[in-house]
């Protein structure tokens, strides 16, 4: 089966009422977008995803990385987006395509799991959860007319379709407009599967929403310490939080050997209980020979990424006489925060010296200590 994935990210955010569009607001360090697009990065049979996007907002999307995406403007009405998306993949031989909003940033694998399954024997899979309050039509504030509850329900996204049925409903039905895919298929009274939905699948439409999103985003906290030191010697660079700093020394080492980069490193590691730079990028290992630390530090956020940890915040202490790191710090967090796709604001360096005592206050070393706090999503 040919699955493909497309997330909905074109509206204004009108009644989102911010200045940041509602996708590209963020929770927990990252993007409502990023967490709707990795809540689908462990199913291995989505082939690809196509994210489309507000062409008003691109710089904000060109602020994030979406691994394995193929990105493309989107229309006036929701329908509009989709259909070009449909369009777009047509040429891939997709099958099956999992249609979702960005708006709803907490899918379940659950969800996910069973509309996949489902999709193999059904035309169209949509999850829905039950109405349990009290229901009633109103107008202007007067309410005119009681509902038996037991025969709503809400929709909820991501829904699953046959590619080719879907493409031809909305050829059909181009000048019209649907609040979702299923619609499509239910004003032409054909059967859509229903799954139970879940609660926690909420979609994001006003700022009151972020706050319960924010209470389900919580996850188990986890801190992890990082050391390095390394000899100051001449004819080699000096590399210090992943940017180079004018000197006419460098650190010894087998990598380039920038130790606040190696400090953080270890904190995640240690937070993550993965072990230690050595165990992962052995100093015997020919291929890590003057290697970029910048490069090994984009190796484990990924690691981590993969296992469900965000980095929460670095606090990072640099043990030098000299150089003085106070007017390099700012440069420092930009890279680090580049590399670790967290906000600079939630990383803290700051310069010691040893009061001209031991090998670093001789100018001779340079040593950094790095806390990192980790967050683990389940």
């Amino acid at each position: 089966m040919s699955l493909f994935l497309i997330i909905l990210a074109a509206g204004d955010s009108k009644r989102f009422k911010s200045s940041t569009p509602k996708p590209f607001h963020r929770i927990n360090n990252m993007t409502l977008l990023e967490h709707s697009f990795n809540a689908f990065n462990k199913f291995i049979k989505v082939k690809k995803t196509i994210v489309v996007y507000n062409k008003k907002h691109k710089k904000y999307l060109d602020k994030i990385k979406l691994k394995n995406s193929i990105k493309t403007t989107g229309g006036v009405t929701r329908q509009e987006s989709t259909f070009k998306a449909l369009k777009l993949i047509k040429k891939f031989n997709c099958k099956k395509v999992l249609i979702h909003d960005a708006a709803r940033p907490n899918p379940s694998k659950k969800i996910i799991n069973e509309i996949i399954k489902k999709l193999h024997k059904n035309h169209a899979v949509v999850p829905i959860i039950k109405a349990n309050d009290a229901t009633k039509r109103f107008d202007k504030n007067l309410i005119f007319k009681n509902i038996k509850r037991e025969t709503l329900g809400f929709t909820q996204t991501p829904q699953g379709f046959s590619f080719n049925k879907l493409l031809e409903k909305h050829k059909e039905k181009i000048d019209e407009s649907f609040d979702d895919d299923a619609s499509l298929f239910t004003i032409d009274g054909e059967k859509v599967l229903t799954i139970k939905g879940n609660k926690t699948n909420i979609k994001i439409t006003d700022k009151e929403d972020l706050n319960i999103l924010e209470s389900l985003k919580k996850g188990r906290t986890y801190t992890g310490i990082g050391f390095d030191v390394h000899k100051l010697v001449k004819k080699r660079n000096l590399y210090l939080g992943g940017i180079k700093i004018p000197f006419d020394m460098g650190l010894e080492g087998h990598s380039d050997a920038d130790p606040v980069l190696h400090a953080i490193i270890d904190g995640v590691l240690g937070a993550c209980r993965l072990g230690d730079i050595g165990k992962l990028f052995s100093n015997k290992n020919k291929k890590y020979k003057n290697i970029r630390s910048t490069i090994l530090l984009k190796k484990i956020v990924d690691l981590i990424t993969t296992r469900d940890y965000l980095i929460n915040n670095i606090d990072v202490n640099i043990i030098a006489q000299k150089p003085k790191i106070k007017k390099y710090s700012k440069k420092m967090k930009q890279a680090i925060s580049k590399i670790c796709k967290i906000n600079a604001n939630i990383i803290n360096i700051k310069g010691k010296t040893t009061e001209k005592l031991g090998l670093i206050g001789k100018g001779k070393a340079i040593a950094c200590e790095a806390i990192v706090n980790v967050v683990k999503y389940d």
